[in-house]
């Protein structure tokens, strides 16, 4: 159960203190200028974690690995930080931007997962996002 449950902790605990990260950045900064220091910062952890999970593996050999994958993940962060941001300087309010975002993408990934990955679109996935869409109505009211 653990090792279903971590991740799931540690990437509800992240959203947590990314979406106060992204609603707190000051409404003068350059929303680029904060993301290039912000993709520092995330390059030296996740250099310092990977010497520390690499079991000796060089950095070289690991990234020989990687394919373009990982381009379009740094393409996507970009869009989803970059949006995050200025979704809360439009005026989303924290409560609300967030659901209303992670709603609309979990519809999208019913459809995505149903058309390119096979995976089944049941009729409970379908009231889902019916309810979904409710959800969505009595947050916008």
């Amino acid at each position: 159960m653990f090792a279903r449950a971590w991740p799931i902790a540690l990437a509800v605990f992240s959203d947590v203190v990314y979406q106060i990260a992204s609603k707190s950045t000051p409404s003068d900064v350059n929303v680029f200028a904060s993301l290039t220091l912000t993709y520092l910062i995330g390059a030296a952890v996740s250099l310092l974690v990977f010497f520390f999970s690499s079991g000796g593996e060089t950095l070289f050999s690991a990234l020989k690995n990687a394919d373009w994958t990982a381009l379009l993940l740094g393409l996507a962060i970009v869009g989803l930080e970059g949006g995050s941001i200025f979704m809360y300087k439009a005026g989303w309010a924290v409560n609300s931007g967030y659901v209303v975002k992670a709603i609309i993408i979990a519809v999208a990934l019913v459809f995505v997962g149903g058309l390119i990955y096979r995976e089944p679109v049941t009729p409970s996935k379908i009231a889902g996002i019916a309810l979904c869409m409710a959800g969505l109505y009595f947050i916008n009211r």
